[in-house]
């Protein structure tokens, strides 16, 4: 082979070289990111992991959600009868409210996620060598970023579920930019249930509309609990703006049950149109489709500011 061509050959392949060194270095592996052990600290206290867990048992339907979002979905074998989302989660009829502890065990699990913990399941499960990781119902919004990037951690996903984390409080804070001055006065009722239970602003649903600057119309009727009873009488009286129903999948409410309801027609968010639907499961979950709920808020606030 001539010498210029032999040069030419080892340039090209140098070159290939080198770009895929770099293709390396800018792309590290994501499962690599995470080193083992990790050690959070959780409700349960400080919990350590050996190593990436390949058998994951979700208990909690928010840590599934995550789970599946931050690519750990192929490391969870089982969830519980509760996690409905995404579809394709292994769902079992295990229960994380009544957990039964050898069921739980018999899937060999090398890592338990629960939000829930009667009668010392997490302790009962660490007797037989199982880690468990207890993430409570986060308070607040940075307690649910938190709570996602610690998952990351422990299932060896850290810049994924960094980048999930990152990327819903970007979004959040722009879709309330965008309504946060159209909310200005405006009072909102969140149903829970027909039977007119609600929540407060201290709650963790509540603190979302508070980002938006809304009038929780439950506040001052809260009577020492902050998911409080309302009489349909006080809630007619406090004629809310707005209406949220996260009631729609258990009890099938909508625009058209509500305006039914006795005296409900002369509230101005029946009359207005005002009143939002949501998935029951995506109004008391605090994953990924926290995101969905700021939406869907953010988009009745655009509309009420066109009326």
């Amino acid at each position: 082979m001539p010498r210029r061509f032999a040069l030419a050959a080892f340039l090209t392949v140098f070159a290939l070289a080198v770009a895929l060194v770099s293709t390396a270095v800018a792309s590290p592996s994501r499962s690599a990111a995470t080193p083992f052990p990790a050690t959070i600290t959780v409700s349960n206290g400080q919990v350590t992991i050996q190593k990436r867990p390949s058998r994951i048992v979700s208990l909690s339907a928010t840590a599934t959600e995550t789970l599946f979002a931050i690519g750990a979905g192929k490391q969870v074998i089982a969830v519980d009868n509760q996690s409905d989302y995404p579809k394709t989660a292994p769902r079992t009829s295990l229960s994380g409210f009544t957990p039964n502890v050898e069921a739980i065990a018999g899937y060999r699990p090398d890592l338990v996620v629960i939000s829930y913990d009667p009668k010392g399941l997490s302790e009962a499960l660490g007797k037989l060598g199982i880690p468990v990781v207890h993430q409570d119902a986060a308070a607040t919004l940075p307690g649910a970023y938190q709570q996602i990037r610690q998952l990351g951690k422990i299932t060896g996903h850290t810049a994924e579920a960094n980048a999930l984390a990152t990327g819903m409080k970007r979004k959040i804070t722009a879709i309330v930019a965008k309504a946060r001055a159209k909310a200005a006065g405006v009072t909102v009722y969140h149903e829970l249930d027909p039977t007119l239970f609600t929540l407060t602003s201290n709650t963790f649903v509540g603190r979302v509309y508070a980002l938006f600057g809304l009038r929780n119309i439950a506040d001052a009727a809260k009577g020492g609990t902050e998911y409080p009873q309302l009489s349909a009488e006080y809630l007619i009286s406090a004629n809310p703006a707005l209406i949220v129903l996260a009631d729609t999948v258990c009890c099938a409410q909508n625009a058209r049950t509500v305006a039914a309801r006795p005296g409900w027609s002369r509230i101005a968010a029946v009359r207005t149109g005002s009143v939002v639907r949501l998935d029951d499961s995506i109004a008391s979950r605090w994953g990924p489709r926290l995101v969905n709920l700021v939406r869907a808020v953010g988009t009745a606030l655009g509309r009420l500011g066109r009326q």
